[in-house]
């Protein structure tokens, strides 16, 4: 008599649940463009959606913090001047993505069919890979310490790409063998996740050694849909998880060093349909809850958080789900990056919590020696043509030209106060 073994998982008792009402942003008119994107990015602070405006390009940023403190330093207002440009495509931009360990190093793909990287903190193109991919690129992809570019392009191949070398140093043609957009990204061991469509139009997802492309490590047909499975992937856990544009679930999956390689875990089902999806960074989640995952599911006139969860019943901290995780604080700057080097990203505990510093300022730097740092102290009047550029105005700055308005406002409320003394006393006196 056979008895089926069931493989053993910490993961495989993993469970998705919808927040409650309360906990979800109302009223958000999410953006109704025909781009295979997730239309929302999330961290452990904010919250950015792509929202419906003319012309395109607009975003809203949400604290996910539900108590509102305003400051009163600053009123609360649109911004409208970004505190740096970058202009190099000549057509829209559909891909954004940072560097995991380079400070200020930012990728961005454009309908131009050209991947530019950046340093943010200058304004500078460090990069510009403009000869490599002949049609729409579909997805960009850092491995885990930014060495390498994982990428799908319209024409049906998946590339590795060295981007300092301006090289492609590994390819297949037609990973998924349908036309419809494919998505890749980097595991933890090195190998690539992919998601695509058969030639029938069947959802399919493979993995994929890049030393050997011939033949895949796994490849799993799914079901019968036309919406695009955006990967979303956990490197601590080896999880990944799978959101297609237009379903109403989420299905999970771990990938492991033994066949099948690529395990079902299970699927998270609910009534609406999806129209993007935010991924929360491991250091946002809630570890005392044992919480493995939050997604913040975009409705049409709303975004739903949905946490998934791994039932324990102790309250201590569960040091197998939670290994050490990538932090905020980068390994590099861009110029090492630049010269070649590679760093691991720099891990941090959750054994605490974590807690979102208070400021983290993206320094700006000019290399002109013309743009020196303005003095310390209440600035002096100044003209349009001896004007610091925006993109100079540090926090500290800021800070002390409030304190000095603050200030005369409050010297022109004393002023008045006294004004409307005297003005009283001379009514009484003329009564």
């Amino acid at each position: 008599m056979s008895r089926r073994v069931v493989r053993q998982s910490k993961f495989r008792h993993v469970f998705g649940q919808a927040a409650k009402a309360d906990q979800a942003y109302e009223d958000i008119r999410v953006s109704k463009v025909t781009w295979d994107s997730s239309f929302c990015a999330v961290n452990p602070k904010f919250l950015a959606i792509i929202v419906e405006a003319g012309g395109g390009g607009a975003f809203i940023v949400l604290p996910l913090a539900k108590v509102w403190q305003i400051p009163d330093y600053t009123p609360m207002r649109n911004i409208t001047e970004p505190i740096i440009t970058l202009e190099g495509h000549s057509k829209r931009v559909g891909i954004l993505s940072w560097h995991p360990t380079a400070r200020n190093v930012l990728l961005s793909a454009g309908g131009d069919n050209v991947i530019i990287i950046w340093n943010v903190g200058t304004g500078e193109v460090l990069l510009s890979l403009d000869d490599m991919h002949p049609d729409v690129i579909h997805s960009v992809c850092w491995n885990s310490n930014g060495s390498l570019l994982a990428t799908t392009c319209k024409d049906k191949t998946l590339r590795i790409i060295d981007p300092r070398k301006g090289q492609v140093v590994a390819e297949r043609f037609a990973a998924h063998e349908g036309m419809r957009p494919m998505r890749a990204v980097f595991t933890r061991q090195g190998h690539i996740f992919t998601t695509g469509f058969t030639r029938m139009s069947q959802r399919e997802l493979g993995l994929w050694d890049p030393n050997n492309f011939e033949e895949p490590v796994a490849l799993q047909e799914m079901d019968t849909s036309n919406g695009v499975l955006l990967p979303f992937y956990d490197p601590d856990s080896s999880i990944v998880y799978l959101c297609g544009k237009g379903d109403s679930s989420i299905r999970y999956f771990e990938i492991t060093d033994e066949p099948p390689f690529v395990h079902y875990l299970n699927t998270f089902s609910s009534k609406e349909p999806q129209r993007g999806m935010g991924f929360m960074p491991k250091r946002g989640l809630d570890v005392s809850k044992c919480e493995i995952a939050r997604f913040y599911k975009l409705h049409e006139r709303k975004c739903e958080p949905i946490i998934m969860t791994v039932p324990r019943k102790s309250d201590l901290f569960q040091d197998d789900l939670y290994p050490d995780t990538p932090g905020p604080e980068p390994a590099l700057e861009a110029d090492e990056w630049l010269a070649g080097q590679d760093a691991e990203p720099v891990l941090i505990s959750l054994r605490d919590g974590y807690v979102p510093p208070k400021h983290r300022e993206l320094r700006v730097t000019k290399r002109n020696i013309l743009d020196a740092r303005p003095p310390s102290g209440p600035r002096r009047s100044q003209s349009a043509s001896d004007a610091p550029l925006s993109q100079q105005h540090t926090l500290e700055t800021l800070l002390e030209e409030i304190k000095a308005l603050r200030e005369r406002v409050q010297a022109q409320e004393q002023r008045i106060t006294a004004l409307e003394n005297m003005l009283c006393e001379l009514v009484d006196g003329t009564d």
